[in-house]
């Protein structure tokens, strides 16, 4: 007797594209849902008000402003690198090395302005700081690249060991500019002279970050969308062998990628550096370099739609500090504030790409689907 395989219940299928207002309503009805359980799980395991939490969170972000600037400061950096990261994801080349491609940006930034200072105008080390840090971003993300078009190596695990490698970099020449020598760190670099340090834009030290990062935004959004090279990079995502087919060569167009991709990283390294802190450190990245792959995946990899899952984030993280000092609660509360928001935002994409449906045997006998 042959035994009948059993047929699922349900099954999911894939939904026709939805129209982009019901998209934003699903999105919009998972962050009420998450705020209302972040709601319950503050009341409950702390016993706090959760209104007063979310005013502490506000009021860390935009309560002065002082912390307004410095929020949209923050905004613009991991804006910048989320936006240097897309166009790599857009071809479907996984770079988790921006933390690395930073690091090394943020390094040939503190060498220009340690090595040079007093010895050539501001204004020059200003120039060779900006050449040289995307010079050593794009070379960090031409070595994946180029093994990656070459011998078709793993871009995730060898952009991810790069990091590491750019850490140990950093740690080493932190111990060459020590000052004073044993304390491990370098200290503010050239604070009485601030020679190389990139100068107030628009009469505010915290605009250059803002006004960079905008521009390299909107120069993203036209380079992908309507330029040749944009179109390219669409093909390779899409699929590599119709790409070598119509002509393209898939090889060059990783490697042109990736440069431009390493480059606006060595970028914000240089604005972290010379602009935001005066200093490098192993941790100047912040580990903005993983939160940037995140950002830039739940915007679709549109570099409009970025910015506000980096205001998001940012907005989040500002607030954390305001809670731990309103509220005694350490910054690992409003980290898990902030992962419950984030995991109800991603789980929503699962209802706009796919539905649940009844198996068509149970349909005949009066399913539905949800």
């Amino acid at each position: 007797m042959i035994k009948k395989n059993k047929e699922p219940l349900f099954h999911l299928v894939k939904r026709d594209t939805l129209p982009r207002h019901i998209r934003m309503l699903i999105r919009l009805f998972a962050i009420v849902l998450a705020l209302i359980l972040c709601s319950a799980i503050t009341a409950f395991f702390t016993g706090i008000n959760p209104i007063q939490v979310y005013g502490s969170i506000i009021s860390g972000a935009f309560g002065s402003t002082r912390k307004t600037w410095i929020t949209l400061q923050d905004l613009s950096v991991l804006l910048l690198i989320s936006l240097a990261l897309t166009p790599a994801f857009t071809m479907r080349f996984w770079n988790i090395g921006g933390e690395g491609q930073v690091l090394v940006g943020g390094l040939a930034t503190a060498a220009c302005m340690i090595c040079l200072e007093g010895k050539v105008p501001s204004a020059v080390i200003m120039i060779l700081s900006f050449v040289t840090a995307v010079a050593a971003g794009a070379f960090w993300g031409f070595i994946p690249a180029i093994c990656k078009s070459k011998w078709n190596t793993n871009e995730t695990l060898m952009t991810l060991m790069m990091n590491y490698i750019a850490t140990q970099i950093v740690s080493f020449f932190i111990i060459v500019w020590e000052v004073p020598k044993g304390s491990g760190k370098i200290g503010i670099i050239n604070q009485n002279s601030h020679d190389g340090w990139m100068p107030a834009l628009f009469g505010s030290k915290y605009m250059l970050c803002i006004t960079v990062s905008i521009v390299v935004m909107v120069f993203l959004y036209i380079y992908l969308r309507y330029s040749k090279h944009g179109y390219e990079i669409q093909v390779v995502g899409e699929s590599e062998n119709t790409a070598r087919y119509v002509g393209i060569k898939v090889g060059k167009v990783i490697i042109r990628t990736m440069l431009l991709s390493g480059a606006l990283c060595g970028l914000a390294g240089m604005l972290l550096v010379g602009s935001i802190n005066h200093t490098i450190t192993t941790t100047i990245a912040g580990g903005q370099g993983f939160t940037a792959v995140l950002v830039s995946w739940m915007a679709k990899f549109n570099p409009f739609t970025m910015v506000f899952s980096a205001f998001l984030i940012i907005f989040m993280k500002r607030g954390a500090g305001e809670i731990a000092t309103n509220f005694g609660l350490n910054q690992s509360f409003a980290d898990i504030l902030t992962g419950i928001i984030l995991f109800f935002i991603i789980g929503c994409e699962f209802f706009i790409n796919y539905k649940i449906k009844r198996s068509e045997r149970h349909d005949e006998k009066g399913g539905s689907e949800c």
